[in-house]
């Protein structure tokens, strides 16, 4: 018993050890990737005005906290994207509910619903907004576009894959089909749905980014479009970096939803 308690000890050790080599190393790999920008601007390698460098961005990114301007932008694109991806999770959703339920809508649509995922969601956007006018619903239908048509296919094919004993289990006690969609094929698929979520928040704010590309006046897609047009490449590249951050960051949120629903399910 002693001797396993060491090795567990020492096992854990070398975990513990191994996550701070690696995110030691990620973070030297990143200030070394700055430094290296930063220097090559300054010593004239690369044109400050097109690649920009880590000090000008954050100039930028100062002066347009000081005037505010960047929380706007930034927020309204966080908040598309919140907005687009719980319509995402709840239309989807109720979208393969209703597909497991009707196996003969599901034989006619599912190739329709093939086909709209694999278009690529870029050629959309100007209809869109043709259809629908340059609005924040439009940027929204948007960042939906590009997650919902997967999402219903993945949990329909999920769905699917229910345990077939507890199906049996519950038809040989006479329960109909929406109790073996209550009772067995929605809870066994939660892990499953927040697994598909943690895709679907990045592909929110890609198809928000896409919306606000085209027809938006607000928004971190506006920023970079209208940097480009202008030439303040500082803008542009400052939004992107913002943009990775976000992401990051919601991916973090879900990831962390997903551990906590490891303990209560």
């Amino acid at each position: 018993m002693n001797n396993l308690s060491a090795a567990q000890a020492a096992y854990l050790a070398a975990r513990k050890r191994h996550r701070r080599i690696v995110t030691a190393a990620r973070i030297l790999l990143l200030v070394l990737f700055l430094f290296i920008w930063e220097a090559a601007a300054q010593y004239g390698l690369i044109d400050s005005f097109i690649f920009s460098s880590p000090s000008r961005i954050v100039r930028t990114f100062r002066d347009m906290c000081a005037d505010g301007s960047l929380f706007l932008h930034a927020g309204v694109t966080l908040l598309e994207t919140i907005i687009s991806f719980l319509l995402v999770v709840i239309l989807g959703t109720a979208c393969a509910v209703l597909l497991w339920l009707f196996r003969k809508l599901s034989e006619i649509l599912e190739p329709y619903l093939v086909i709209l995922n694999s278009l690529p969601k870029s050629a959309l956007a100007p209809l869109l907004i043709v259809w629908l006018g340059a609005n924040v619903r439009t940027i929204i239908v948007a960042g939906m576009s590009v997650a919902i048509f997967g999402t219903i296919l993945n949990l329909y094919a999920s769905f699917r894959e229910a345990d077939p004993d507890k199906l049996k289990l519950i038809a040989t006690l006479g329960g109909s089909r929406m109790d073996t969609l209550w009772k067995v094929v929605l809870p066994s698929n939660i892990p499953m749905l927040i697994s598909i979520s943690k895709v679907n928040i990045g592909l929110s704010l890609v198809g928000v980014v896409i919306g606000e590309f085209i027809g938006a006046r607000q928004g971190l897609g506006y920023l970079i479009i209208y940097g480009s047009q202008v030439f303040k490449l500082d803008w542009v590249i400052m939004s992107i970096v913002l943009l990775c951050i976000i992401a990051m960051a919601l991916y973090s949120l879900i990831s962390t939803i997903e551990k906590h629903s490891r303990k209560w399910l």
